[in-house]
């Protein structure tokens, strides 16, 4: 009963591929080197109890039920249900979950929390679990338990090591190395409220829904260029059909750029796709786009939010020489604006979720 066993789940930037993944598009995520640990022991009742920073001690039964749960404990009591309901016996347990991933900055810390606790639960059931089934049931706490309509390229992405090319259709995941020699993956947590959970984003994902079946489609990135010419150009579908349609192209291209090690290239697709998701997606914000803008005048070869949007985080790949010239340069930006001065720090590919004692 004394025995602990820790779980490392790293949080996740998307490099490319934004909002693409409830779509049937392809994404481009990479965990990164910030990241959450779940800590787990058996206990000998039903009972599970979890310990978190994000509030007090929470406990509920091994059979907790929906709508059972609510606040910050709600994603665990989530994993535990969608264990239970697919067959398997949850044991009661004692959780503690740590995280340096900042909450609300688009960085998965949800996807990681969710992913850690189910590969523990598991663990102590004695269930071998391969990584696309820790995804699916992860994803099904905050789908089916707290209601969140999220695609799986969060839960794929912080399971597996590295950045990833992630068919969100075949779900098949295919390695795609990253080494950006001389040049930095800067985060910008904006500090602006996100929640992936807000009307704003279940509404663009039911736009796509509605654009989809006026298509005749069963995903909308499966549309054509010419799809976009069959919606009025004051609907606003037309809109998040030239996203979707292009944003498809973009992580295409990210790919064999970064194959290519043509950074310029990939940085002004980073700029792109910043710019479809302000002007024809919507869910920028201006934190986010002031962000976007200082970074390039600091020297980034190329920038955008990252993450789901309407607050959050953005992405800069810039010259690691030039990086304290861009983060006085976006302070200066958000200072002139009367913000909080954003939080930067860089990030490089890590290992995905994985068990370390």
């Amino acid at each position: 009963m004394d025995d602990v066993r820790t779980w490392i789940v790293p949080g996740r930037v998307n490099l490319i591929g934004e909002h693409l993944d409830y779509n049937g598009g392809p994404v481009l995520p990479m965990a990164i080197d910030k990241h959450l640990t779940v800590k787990a022991r058996r206990r000998d009742d039903d009972r599970i109890a979890v310990w978190s920073s994000l509030g007090a001690k929470v406990e509920f039964g091994t059979t907790v039920a929906p709508d059972e749960i609510d606040g910050w404990a709600a994603l665990v009591a989530g994993v535990a249900w969608a264990l239970a309901d697919e067959g398997h016996d949850v044991p009661g347990a004692d959780l503690v979950i740590e995280s340096e991933l900042p909450t609300g900055a688009g960085l998965s810390s949800s996807a990681a929390t969710a992913c850690g606790v189910t590969m523990a639960l598991a663990d102590l059931a004695g269930l071998e679990l391969d990584r696309h089934q820790v995804a699916r049931i992860a994803r099904r706490a905050e789908t089916d338990y707290l209601g969140a309509p999220v695609g799986v390229m969060d839960q794929l992405a912080v399971v597996h090591d590295g950045a990833n090319l992630i068919d969100t259709v075949t779900l098949d995941v295919t390695p795609v190395p990253v080494a950006w020699d001389g040049l930095s993956l800067v985060v910008i947590d904006t500090g602006a409220a996100h929640s992936v959970a807000a009307g704003e984003y279940a509404g663009r994902h039911a736009e796509c829904v509605a654009a989809a079946e006026r298509l005749g489609l069963d995903d909308l990135a499966q549309a054509g260029l010419d799809s976009i010419y069959r919606f009025d150009e004051t609907d606003p579908l037309r809109r998040r059909v030239r996203h979707v349609v292009t944003e498809t192209t973009r992580v295409r291209g990210a790919v064999r750029a970064i194959g290519a090690a043509d950074w310029n290239q990939f940085g002004t697709i980073l700029t792109s796709s910043h710019e479809s998701l302000r002007d024809d997606f919507e869910v920028s914000c201006g934190e986010l786009d002031v962000a976007v803008e200082a970074s390039l005048d600091g020297g980034a070869l190329g920038a955008r939010m990252t993450g789901a949007g309407f607050g959050g985080s953005a992405i800069a790949l810039a010259p690691t020489a030039q990086l304290l010239g861009l983060r006085e340069k976006v302070v200066s930006a958000f200072d002139r604006h009367g913000w909080n001065p954003p939080t930067l720090f860089t990030v490089r590919p890590t290992a995905g979720a994985h068990l370390t004692t």
